[in-house]
């Protein structure tokens, strides 16, 4: 399949540095500080029961939890943010890299040692600490961008932590991370995530291996592939009963018969996000359907889709995301007779 022309700085391979080991003595963090404050002020790329933080807060102002079987110190969300930026700076060298955003949440209040008898009201700001259990960051790269319908898309990279996934009650052992590279939609901020651009389960255990699996994802990742698909749904169009139908059947999802469920392809949205669709089927400032009549681009659908899931915690926010670009998928094949999303629009 030929892919859709893009901009000639999205088929980067000559560009980028194919050596993926660095020598363990080799320190991956050595670089300019990252973060001055982004000046421009933007919608965030998630919201629920999130807020920004900066690099310096999660240095300065919290702890990192260990393991308290061994006492071993766990990868802290600033050494994580760091060696993707850096494995970022190494597969772009020549590209403009902007400052990570970073959003946090379900903070873990502690107290040190010497306040363990005193009671909350007699607490100074010395006496706590505080660490998040769950933390998000992605950053722009906006020299290397496309446009689908108007929409500007540039290209970022982000990952998610979440200690909730790890056992910190047992010895030190691998940790988990989410890592991705793919195009935040810049007129809602809306991430798009593809195949060969997500590790939802990243297990590592040091910088060095956090460092070595992002340079390997950004390098085998294919953007112009990416686009292609992507470009691909301004072209077809779902009615108005089509589109309802998709809506209620996401619903009777939710309550199939495991055995038929399994059978189906995989739809992570909530009931309460599938509403949000609804909703913005109506009264979406950019996506709605009000100038198109009682039909709706597949373009139009994908966005619809991923500006829901905004609604999501972070530790399911990137599982979700790539779920919206394989529904989106998925349904753009069936309006052209593929069966295996086919049940969604029957």
């Amino acid at each position: 399949m030929q892919l859709q022309p893009v901009r000639a700085n999205l088929i980067y391979p000559s560009r980028v540095n194919r050596t993926l080991e660095l020598s363990q003595q080799q320190d991956i963090i050595d670089v300019e500080p990252i973060l001055s404050r982004r000046e421009v002020k933007r919608l965030p790329f998630i919201e629920a029961n999130t807020k920004e933080v900066t690099i310096e807060h999660l240095k300065d102002d919290c702890i990192v939890p260990v393991f308290s079987k061994d006492n071993e110190i766990t990868i802290s969300h600033p050494n994580f943010i760091e060696s993707v930026w850096e494995a970022a700076n190494r597969v772009f060298p020549n590209e403009q890299i902007e400052t990570p955003e970073i959003r946090v949440s379900h903070i873990i209040k502690g107290r040190t040692p010497e306040a363990i008898h005193k009671s909350v009201k007699d607490l100074l700001e010395e006496d706590k600490t505080i660490y998040y259990e769950r933390m998000m960051f992605c950053f722009e790269i906006p020299t290397i961008h496309e446009d689908i319908m108007g929409n500007r898309l540039n290209l970022t990279i982000g990952g998610v932590r979440a200690y909730n996934h790890e056992n910190l009650y047992s010895k030190k052992g691998a940790e988990k991370f989410k890592i991705f590279i793919g195009f935040k939609n810049m007129v809602c901020c809306n991430m798009c995530v593809s195949t060969d651009g997500f590790k939802s389960e990243l297990k590592v255990m040091n910088v060095h291996g956090l460092f070595n699996a992002a340079m390997q994802l950004f390098q085998e990742y294919n953007a112009a592939k990416h686009l292609y698909y992507m470009g691909a749904f301004k072209d077809s169009y779902m009615t108005e009963h089509q589109f309802a139908q998709f809506l209620g059947k996401c619903r009777l999802y939710q309550y199939l018969p495991v055995e038929q469920k399994k059978k189906l392809p995989q739809m992570l949205m909530t009931d309460t996000q599938i509403g949000i669709v609804a909703k913005s089927f109506y009264n979406d400032e950019n996506f709605s359907t009000i100038e198109n009549g009682n039909e709706i681009s597949m373009w139009n659908v994908y966005n619809l889709l991923t500006g829901a899931n905004k609604s999501s915690y972070i530790d399911n926010f990137l599982d979700r995301a790539y779920n919206a670009t394989q529904l989106a998928d998925g349904l753009n094949k069936a309006l052209y007779g593929d069966s295996e999303y086919n049940w969604f629009i029957q």
